[in-house]
């Protein structure tokens, strides 16, 4: 983990601090997760085991820990596996439109989509978990159009999906969530 990426107080008793700005209630491992995303070079099994645990301590705490990571809220999203039909649960950064949620699946940059991603288009409906909350959610990617608009909104929300799609020649998609 780079240092310069996470910071803590002397004696250890503030919060951990990314590019010197305070996180609230985000453990070392869900920073530490969100800097080896930033890193092309990560294994997907550690992205797999770092999703794993962000989630299990969201879920634990019912957000309490988790529910904001780099300034941006997190969700978690249950879809169901296209080839096996068995429930995946993983962590995303989310934005509001009313109702709607809206999703980005960047997978860091990678030249692949995401799993979810994959999962959703074979199956859009899954669930949705916010802070204790739970519901039923309808997936569907944005338009053309409607990315056009989305895309500024996402990048002012968090610069690393700018990073992200330069690092693909896919286009990264936005889905919403209704």
């Amino acid at each position: 983990m780079s240092p310069s990426h996470v910071e803590r107080s002397v004696g250890g008793s503030a919060p951990p601090c990314i590019a010197g700005k305070p996180v609230s209630t985000v453990p070392a491992t869900v920073i530490a997760y969100h800097n080896h995303v930033r890193s092309p070079q990560l294994k997907d099994a550690t992205v797999k085991r770092l999703s794993a645990l962000h989630t299990g301590l969201y879920r634990a705490t019912r957000g309490r820990v988790g529910r904001r990571l780099v300034h941006n809220d997190m969700l978690l999203l249950t879809t169901a596996g296209r080839r096996t039909g068995a429930a995946h649960t993983v962590p995303l950064l989310y934005l509001r439109d009313g109702d709607r949620l809206v999703v980005i699946a960047s997978y860091g940059g990678r030249p692949e989509h995401p799993e979810w991603y994959r999962n959703l288009l074979a199956e859009p409906s899954a669930t949705v978990q916010i802070l204790g909350n739970t519901r039923q959610v309808r997936a569907r990617t944005m338009t053309v159009e409607e990315r056009a608009i989305w895309w500024p909104r996402i990048v002012q929300a968090h610069s690393d999906y700018a990073v992200y799609q330069s690092r693909t020649d896919r286009e990264i998609p936005v889905v919403w969530l209704d």
